[in-house]
């Protein structure tokens, strides 16, 4: 049933799409009217966009008269958001309140939606249950502007599959979570040189409008496989035609370039995403991609390098050469980097790439990873670095959707966000910093390569130390933000997969990992707990491509049971969804998960086909998985990892199974593995009993370069695994149920009174029921672990200060919230702009917030504070009060991002680094900067702020068409004051967050 929609009237003037709100009421009713039959114009063209089309311009509003404009679009299952909106977003139409629309086959919405334009005005939300092509209308009634949706049946979804031959058919037979059977049936039409055309059909209901089968066919330029199973054979003709139809000649993203095709021969994301992404492409690069294609994948890091914009001077305080070439960190939190750092996950790209690639490009290419490198991680030693802790700042890798994996609050506090450190994103850190120290040792830069090497290994004991949560035998994923900085019960297979596989975790720790990391019916959640409230997208989800980091984990830490979990999950979702999805709900597996009863909650909120770092996974799991295909260092090595399941599953009906058609380094290879592959009753992983290369018998099965031929048959002989015993934690539980075993209690929040005696602490905590308890932070060291009550006094609180956060524990599984807001007994003191001991070559503005130095930050403005009294030794926090509005709070390239120098009477620094403003939202008013913490003395001290860079910096943002884009670089904000705030005894060493 569609919302009744009540609405105060608006009056409408229409030019060049400007709508004015003139007002409510009677008196105004004859104004209204008059307004009401003002002539409709439209001057710019306006699009529907949502979270169908990636909220892109591909659905133009075709004009049917000046007073309505149509256009159709095909909705899949699951709930969709809109905006009607101009291309550059100036002109948005949408809804004062988000409204969820339901809709059935063939039916259509009967009220009208009133639509309203701001900036600020929330999406339209729509609960689709029958996927098809909808037809929109955007038409004005009385002068209003509404919108009109009805479901057009689609002939294409009655197409049906072309028959295959009955003797070559196979079919796959899945449980649903609900015990129900899903089929996948494959089939081949017809075979020609050897090469086959799939046909492939499915039961389970796809989330996109498109019949239920796929047809595809191999391609006598790529590899094929021959297992005896004609699904097994399909599924990875399905990944490389996928893999296929990513490889594109032009990319476009609707932020760059005006929407317009820009030139390069890379890969594309997805079927949904057009544009290449710095960690997307990264992560399938390393997973498959650079065997498949090196050039392309060279040519697509490369376009993820940037230097200095023509007219921007290496900035003064940032390190490296002078062209600046470095990675980019895409658009992002708070205006992305360094508030996001993991654009260094590129390394694991480059290594690929240097890998695979011939020679002359290699040479030519490693030179310029070598440069990008080395400014990208010498940077970021600088902006984001904490020397205390030893680890980096920012976001985690990929999960960068703030309210899926972080406190709720985090959305609205980036510098939280921003000083808070990640597991994932420091192993990310450590690969890069490694490969620079390996190519340093080429190019004979000994200094630099013992200086990179000292850091990683640095880096690679601080993960350790920091992370490594020996009660839970697993690392933590991330630790709070300033002053609280602990490691927080909270798990993600991707960081823990790759801390296997890089080798920071050690043979123990990585399989305590294995054993101990949750797995459901269906797999690996991406995540563990679950966030509750939140819907289905990182949070609750399956991501394919971080089940083959899994895999690759499992393999290096010798777990069979973990490895047959993750074949099991990647295999399926491809059968079963005919093709390889963005990401999966994670207890049914299913694309797309309706929470009817919640439909907010429904997901995954975004899902593409062909989503590249899934393509990849799938490749990888084939050729490096289970043919055991992998380059390292210039050696080929094969060891395959062929579990008694899967070959019960797949392989039994065949002596053998063959990977043929591969290329490295302009050397074609086979490999054929020969059993036995018989039903065995055993749990485990056949093992290697013999390896020749062209008919000579190897000692090892790894393969010099030079002991290749142009032709090339490597064959592999297996012998019957002997008994294992490998654990895994299997969590079961059903799709749609808050469920204390899969989810975390909700954080709460705390307030503080201090007295003479100690500080009294209450706890607020109205989401959660009576099964929790309560933990209790202070100074960034756990006090309390499992307090029932919802008030606890602290009569040991240092007098000096002590910051407080509080986190609920489920009793009866132990999970763990978010920790709470921190809350500080001593708040220090505001400098405020118009203070004397201010000066800046800014005039002061008076604003509802306060004085203000408005826009602050060009190059060339200038802040001094001076005479900043400190009367007793210690360690402060210096923080800037401001407000930054230079896009959105979750997008951009416009975060804050300046130099600090404090200094003391004798003009001497004392203490400099990075200091960040992200993005805030206009109804929070005013914020504060990430701290900088420096150990004072008694005595007086000047700060000085001064000019860094940030990503609008770059070349490659010169065409994004926000803030910070085609109108040049913006590192600006309103600044009201500086904040400086105790924070300990002047006993420990000074630190920057």
């Amino acid at each position: 049933m569609s919302p009744v929609i009540k609405f105060c009237p608006m009056a409408v003037v229409i030019s060049g799409l400007m709508l004015g709100t003139v007002g409510c009421g009677p008196e105004l009713k004859q104004k209204h009217e008059e307004q009401n039959r003002t002539q409709i114009k439209v001057s710019e063209p306006l699009y529907l966009r949502g979270s169908f089309n990636s909220w892109g311009t591909t659905a133009p509003l075709k004009k049917v008269s000046d007073k309505q404009y149509i256009t159709q679009v095909d909705l899949g299952l699951g709930v969709h958001s809109f905006k009607i909106a101009s291309q550059d977003w100036a002109s948005q139409w949408a809804l004062d309140s988000i409204k969820m629309v339901e809709f059935e086959l063939s039916k259509k919405l009967e009220q009208p939606l009133a639509l309203t334009q701001n900036s600020t005005s929330k999406e339209v939300r729509m609960l689709v249950e029958q996927p098809g092509e909808y037809e929109f209308t955007l038409k004005w009634q009385k002068g209003s502007p509404v919108v009109m949706l009805k479901r057009i049946v689609s002939e294409k979804l009655a197409q049906q599959a072309p028959l295959g031959d009955p003797e070559q058919t196979q079919k796959l037979i899945y449980q649903s979570y609900d015990k129900q059977p899903l089929t996948a049936s494959f089939s081949v039409t017809d075979e020609q040189n050897g090469l086959r055309t799939y046909v492939h059909q499915t039961t389970q209901k796809l989330r996109d409008p498109v019949p239920q089968f796929s047809v595809y066919a191999e391609d006598e330029a790529f590899p094929q496989v021959r297992s005896g199973s004609i699904a097994f054979d399909a599924l990875f003709a399905l990944a490389v035609d996928e893999f296929k139809l990513d490889s594109v000649e032009k990319i476009r993203d609707s932020s760059y370039n005006k929407g317009q095709a820009i030139d390069c021969a890379c890969f594309e994301t997805g079927e949904k995403w057009h544009y290449v992404w710095t960690r997307d492409l990264a992560y399938a690069a390393h997973l498959g991609l650079a065997l498949l294609d090196p050039e392309r994948v060279k040519n697509s890091l490369e376009f993820k390098l940037s230097g200095y914009r023509e007219g921007i001077d290496k900035p003064k305080y940032a390190a490296g050469s002078m062209s600046g070439l470095q990675v980019i960190q895409d658009t992002g939190s708070g205006g992305s980097w360094p508030i996001s750092t993991d654009r260094v996950t590129w390394a694991f790209g480059a290594d690929a790439a240097i890998n695979m690639l011939s020679s002359d490009s290699r040479r030519e290419f490693s030179g310029q990873a070598f440069e990008a490198l080395a400014n990208t991680i010498e940077n970021d030693r600088l902006a984001t670095y904490n020397a205390q802790t030893g680890l980096y700042g920012g976001e985690q890798s990929f999960l960068d959707w703030r309210e899926q994996s972080y406190a709720a609050w985090i959305a609205d506090d980036l510098t939280s966000m921003a000083s808070s450190q990640s597991l994932s994103t420091n192993v990310a850190h450590y690969q890069a910093i490694r490969l620079a120290a390996d190519l340093a040792d080429e190019l004979k830069q000994n200094e630099l390569t013992n200086k990179y090497k000292n850091w990683a290994k640095a880096l690679k004991q601080a993960i350790n130390e920091r992370f490594w949560l020996a009660e839970k035998g697993l690392y933590s994923s991330l630790t709070a933000g300033h002053f609280d900085t602990v490691a927080m019960a909270k798990f993600d297979w991707l960081g823990q997969s790759l801390a296997i596989i890089t080798g920071i975790a050690d043979k123990q720790k990585a399989q305590q990992i294995l054993a101990n990391y949750p797995h459901g019916p269906m797999g690996a959640p991406v995540i563990f707990p679950q966030q509750s409230g939140i819907p289905v997208y990182h949070n609750r989800a399956i991501w394919p491509f971080v089940t083959a980091y899994g895999l690759k984990a499992a393999i290096v830490g010798d777990n069979y049971r973990v490895a047959d979990a993750a074949y099991q999950t990647l295999i399926r979702s491809a059968a079963l969804n005919l093709s390889n999805m963005e990401n999966l709900e994670w207890l049914s597996a299913q694309s797309v998960w309706l929470e009817k009863a919640n439909p907010e909650l429904s997901g995954p909120v975004i899902n593409s086909k062909r989503q590249l770092w899934s393509v990849a996974a799938y490749l990888n799991m084939v050729v490096e998985g289970i043919f055991g295909v992998q380059v390292n260092k210039g050696k080929l090595g094969v060891k395959p990892y062929i579990t008694t399941e899967l070959a019960n599953q797949f392989f039994t009906d065949t002596k053998n199974i063959e990977l043929s058609n591969l290329t490295w380094r302009g050397k074609k290879i086979t490999v054929n593995i020969e059993g036995p592959l018989t039903k065995d009753n055993k749990q485990g992983v056949y093992q290697l009993a013999e390896i020749k290369l062209n008919g000579q018998q190897l000692d090892n099965s790894v393969i010099e370069e030079g002991q290749l031929t142009k032709q090339n048959k490597i064959l592999i002989k297996l012998m019957a695994p002997a008994h294992q015993v490998r654990e895994i934690n299997l969590v079961d539980s059903m799709p749609g149920v808050n469920d204390p075993n899969v989810f975390a209690p909700y954080e709460p929040t705390l307030s503080l009174i201090s007295t003479d005696a100690g500080v009294k602490i209450t706890i607020i905590d109205d989401k959660n029921g009576a099964d929790v308890s309560y933990q209790i932070f202070r100074n960034g060291e756990q006090l309390i672990d499992a307090l029932p009550q919802k008030s606890w006094f602290d009569a040991t609180a240092p007098e000096y200060q002590a910051c407080y956060s509080v986190a609920a524990i489920y009793n009866r599984s132990g999970h763990a919230s978010h920790h709470s807001p921190v809350v500080c007994t001593q708040q220090g003191y505001v400098i405020t702009v118009e203070n004397q001991q201010v000066s800046s070559n800014k005039p002061i503005v008076k604003t509802d917030l306060g004085a203000s130095l408005k826009n602050w930050g060009a190059p060339e403005d200038s802040l001094i504070i001076k005479d900043i009294e400190v009367e007793q030794s210690g360690k402060y926090a210096l923080q800037f009060k401001y407000t930054n509005h230079q896009h959105d709070i979750n997008t951009g390239i416009t975060n804050g991002v300046k130099w600090l120098r404090v200094m003391d009477n004798n003009k001497q620094v004392i203490h400099e680094g990075v200091v960040q403003l992200p993005h805030t939202k206009v109804a929070n008013g005013l914020a504060y900067s990430t701290p900088v913490e420096v150990t004072l003395a008694q005595g007086t001290y000047v700060v000085s702020l001064h000019d860094f860079y940030n990503m609008s910096y770059l070349t490659n943002n010169q065409t994004y068409i926000a803030a910070g884009g085609t109108n040049g670089p913006v590192n600006q904000f309103d600044l009201y004051g500086l904040k400086v705030m105790p924070t300990g005894s002047a006993d420990t060493s000074s630190h920057q967050y």
